[in-house]
């Protein structure tokens, strides 16, 4: 397979990033309530009334989801001092060690490589304090999901006529390994990889795709009261700001879906 190919031909420059990676960011320290007391008094009262009190409460979007968002907008802005412990908790609501390392994957490509092998540095302990295995992870080459042939076709031909005179390699690599590779991986659900995209590009401002990925989530079973609380959930992990430029073309796409 011509994708293997090219990852077994990469994999030394991969392990070189990696260790790099291990090296620099393997056991950053998650500030305790404490330690945001003795600078942000009134951040603490935040974090603990609303962002727990509330935030992590609210019944639209479950513990799970709320999971794969945080970590997906972790990952996506490289903040990785509560990075272990959104990883934990994502652990202990129900995210499978298998989705984590496809949610870990899709991200090499949304948010970076560097951004990923983060991601894999300080999830790596985890996991071995955990005593999760490699048999608990996605196999390298799986069966691939079912292409939707009709909706492929249309989003190449797109992508041809808008920038296939841009860049011939971008439109090739995002018609072979995004959408005819990654997309299809079973690991993750595509409900739940459509929910880790959407949260990525609204975490960094990235909202120029946003809505055709959003289309895409609801198309793939989110629904619009949890895509409205993802919204509510990233204004503490994202920003307001981001929340506010992403809101506008949400608001076009719920307008012009049925229902």
């Amino acid at each position: 397979m011509k994708i293997l190919s090219i990852a077994t031909a990469s994999l030394s420059l991969l392990a070189s990033s990696l260790g790099h990676a291990q090296g620099n960011a393997s056991s950053p320290s998650t500030v305790t309530s404490a330690d945001v007391r003795s600078v942000a008094p009134a951040m603490d009262k935040y974090a603990t009334v609303v962002l727990e009190g509330e935030i992590w409460r609210r019944p639209d979007l479950s513990a799970r989801d709320r999971s794969i968002v945080t970590v997906a907008a972790m990952i996506a802005r490289n903040q990785v001092i509560e990075m272990p412990a959104q990883i934990n908790r994502a652990l202990d609501n129900g995210v499978k060690p298998s989705e984590l390392s496809e949610l870990i994957t899709h991200l090499a490509f949304y948010s970076g490589w560097p951004n990923a092998l983060q991601a894999v540095a300080i999830t790596r302990p985890i996991y071995a304090k955990r005593r999760i295995g490699i048999d608990q992870l996605p196999a390298v080459s799986p069966q691939l999901l079912p292409i939707d042939v009709a909706s492929e076709a249309q989003r190449a031909t797109s992508v041809e006529e808008n920038f296939g005179s841009v860049s011939r390699g971008v439109v090739k690599y995002t018609g072979e390994v995004l959408f005819q590779d990654l997309w299809l991986r079973p690991a993750l659900a595509p409900r739940d990889r459509s929910l880790v995209t959407i949260s990525a590009l609204i975490a960094t401002g990235q909202v120029a795709q946003l809505g055709a990925h959003l289309n895409r989530a609801m198309d793939n079973g989110l629904t619009k009261p949890q895509a409205s609380e993802v919204l509510t959930h990233l204004a503490f992990y994202g920003g307001w700001p981001n929340v506010f430029t992403a809101m506008p073309i949400v608001k076009t796409v719920f307008e012009k879906r049925p229902g």
